[in-house]
């Protein structure tokens, strides 16, 4: 292996693990604050919660989204709650509806968020921070697959990555937002594979989408040969015999792609999973904070959430409290040295 990419090896480890620090009492201070009018009783205890809004920061397909709706519904029909409408807020990894987040007021307010907010707030230099937001849980964890067209002339992994080294901005690939998980991956499937770091930027054409639905439709057109996002929101295409999966990210094969080979068993060591969760805006008060995780952790409890794990092929990774805030925390650091490792920050 090059020395240059052993930094980036075991990328679960760089996904998963870290050093906490100070940042963390920066997400635990995030917690306290201001109180938006209206939210909490005259003894600091704050009202039941009766509705909630839920951002997804993305356009309608994609993983946010669906996570969203998924909440949504559970919330509802399960009644632990009267409303809790979705509105779509998409743009630039998520990092939009993260701007958007940062201005409300109504502290029953929900975002999606995840692995891909990280590398997007790195790669897009954007004001607003995740460390700004107030964490409430870790959702669900998700194995990323790579895909190309049906009749593409890749036929293993190896071959999509031999093809990139040789062809270079000839070869693009789809995937979420610039920065996000599925970036990383395509950038360490090279690193992984031999390449200097420095040489990824120059190498690699990866075209960025803000929703699942939009690198659908590039890779049936034609106009990109490979693909990378979230199990769940390819695996249809592939089941339908429209996409072929060349691999997915996990440590083991996942059960929606069962004949689906690993990264690992096609030779290149990297293992990496997609998370999901919900943050509140920043400045709520430690009543409304809890309040919403109480909340959170009754969905969890739910039928209809497992059956909403299972229907999307979904990892129940669900985490609150201080965990939660340690373990964003050292994501936070993680992933900032992972983009800087593959070159798509300095």
């Amino acid at each position: 292996m090059h020395p240059s990419t052993q930094r980036s090896t075991r990328i679960t480890t760089l996904v998963r693990a870290g050093i906490a620090g100070a940042a963390v009492v920066a997400l635990a201070a995030c917690s306290t604050g201001g109180t938006p009018s209206g939210s909490e009783g005259a003894e600091g205890e704050a009202a039941a919660i009766t509705d909630v809004s839920i951002i997804a920061p993305a356009d309608p397909g994609g993983g946010w989204d669906q996570t969203a709706r998924a909440l949504s519904q559970t919330l509802t029909d399960s009644g632990l709650v009267g409303s809790a409408a979705v509105e779509n807020i998409g743009g630039a990894g998520g990092t939009v509806g993260l701007a958007s987040l940062a201005t409300e007021t109504d502290a029953s307010t929900l975002m999606v968020m995840g692995s891909v907010m990280l590398g997007a707030v790195e790669t897009n230099a954007s004001e607003t921070r995740i460390e700004d937001m107030t964490p409430i849980a870790k959702l669900t964890e998700e194995a990323l697959v790579i895909v190309v067209p049906a009749d593409s002339e890749y036929q293993s992994l190896q071959d999509l990555v031999d093809a990139i080294v040789a062809e270079g901005q000839g070869v693009a690939i789809t995937g979420g937002s610039a920065g996000g998980i599925d970036h990383i991956l395509a950038g360490l499937l090279l690193t992984e594979g031999g390449m200097d770091a420095a040489d990824v930027p120059g190498t690699l054409n990866y075209v960025a989408n803000s929703g699942g639905g939009e690198a659908l439709t590039m890779l049936l057109g034609g106009t990109v040969k490979a693909g990378i996002s979230g199990v769940g929101e390819f695996s249809e295409s592939v089941l339908s015999g429209d996409l072929r999966a060349l691999a997915v990210s996990s440590e083991e094969p996942v059960e929606m792609l069962p004949d689906v080979p690993t990264i690992q068993d096609e030779g290149i060591d990297v293992t990496v999973t997609n998370w999901r969760g919900v943050i509140a805006p920043g400045g709520i008060s430690d009543a409304e904070r809890t309040a919403l995780v109480d909340l959170v952790t009754e969905l969890h409890g739910q039928e209809a959430w497992t059956q909403a794990l299972e229907t999307n092929g979904w990892t129940d990774a669900f985490m609150t409290g201080e965990e939660f805030q340690t373990f964003l925390t050292e994501d936070i650091t993680r992933t900032q040295e992972t983009l800087r490792t593959i070159g798509l920050i300095e």
